[in-house]
């Protein structure tokens, strides 16, 4: 697998970009990895490090992708940025999948006018892995689309029910709904129109609504709603779990039998913090296009692009592209 990497699209740029390079290929993730920015100053970061040259390629870019940047003009007026440049290699068959910890909105405008949608799909998603009690699971759309119709929500459903397939090995993926109830009469319209188009496809393993309470235990496989509560409930769980273990490191420092009962419980401390650590998920991928962009956090250090490159590897192994189309074709007739 070749992987391309936006090497300035986090917000440490290019820092993170390259020793995650480095940390993929000695970890095999993929076989190679093509940097794309500013050639010498990718040089000079990876004189710092030793790693096999054969396997680590620079591709020169003069220009870069901001915050301030519109998403709908980028691939017009910034033809030889980063990201631009990353995506096209896909689309010309050099790479398999694309990286960048840029801006989200400019990666999902770049991808969807370079690759296009997937035949039959109105709309693509972003989705990503969240950890729970009992292993990861699929959210989907968790900021592409603010406001969605019924069937939009529903070929999330079988978009997410696709990725956990392909990706976890889940042959019949639980898919639940986001909703303020767990009965079918709850919820504004939107929510209880999609429930009865979910109940009566039975290509899909629906298992009902699902509460915000319940979202960490782990009951659903694939979770759905629409980009506006997906993106306000990913990040107030990130933000609940930087403050829960910001407090329980104030409260360790202020007495030795504190700091005696952390040094005890340091290694369900420690593995708490990694299920919790969203570098160890790498990115969210981008559904519904006919082409593979992961998109990681602007905050990203060099494990959570080092893991972005397992996750775009790892899909582009798996044939999820080639299902998708195969899928929407056959049951979108």
């Amino acid at each position: 697998m070749k992987i391309a990497i936006d090497a300035f699209g986090s917000d440490n740029a290019p820092f993170p970009e390259v020793e995650g390079a480095i940390l993929a290929i000695k970890e095999d993730f993929c076989d190679k990895v093509f940097l794309v920015g500013n050639e010498e100053r990718l040089s000079k970061e990876l004189d710092k490090f030793f790693y096999d040259e054969n396997r680590i390629e620079i591709i020169n870019a003069s220009q870069i992708i901001t915050m301030q940047d519109s998403p709908s003009r980028i691939v017009k007026q910034k033809k030889d940025s980063s990201l631009v440049k990353s995506i096209q290699l896909q689309k010309d068959g050099i790479v398999d999948a694309v990286v960048s910890a840029g801006n989200t909105g400019a990666v999902m405008a770049a991808s969807l006018f370079t690759y296009g949608r997937v035949k039959n799909i109105l709309r693509p998603a972003i989705a990503t892995h969240f950890p729970t009690q009992k292993g990861n699971q699929i959210i989907l759309d968790v900021g592409a689309n603010v406001d969605c119709s019924s069937e939009n929500l529903l070929q999330f459903a079988k978009l997410g029910s696709l990725y956990s397939r392909f990706f976890f090995n889940n042959e019949h993926p639980r898919v639940a709904l986001l909703n303020i109830g767990e009965e079918s009469s709850k919820g504004n319209e939107l929510v209880k129109k999609t429930y009865t188009k979910l109940d009566n496809f039975k290509d899909i393993n629906f298992i009902g609504n699902i509460e915000g309470k319940d979202l960490l235990k782990g009951i659903a496989d694939v979770i759905v709603c629409d980009g506006f509560v997906g993106n306000v409930m990913l990040k107030t769980v990130e933000g609940a779990a930087y403050t829960i273990f910001s407090i329980m490191k104030e409260q360790i420092k202020k007495d030795w039998i504190a700091k005696l009962g952390a040094l005890l419980s340091f290694p369900v401390y420690a593995y708490l913090k990694k299920k919790m650590d969203h570098t160890e998920y790498g990115g969210a991928l981008l559904v519904g296009l006919n082409g593979i962009s992961v998109v990681s956090h602007g905050r990203s250090n060099s494990n959570a692009i080092k893991n972005a490159v397992h996750v775009a590897s790892k899909i582009a192994k798996s044939g999820f592209i080639a299902h998708t189309k195969e899928y929407f074709e056959r049951i979108e007739k």
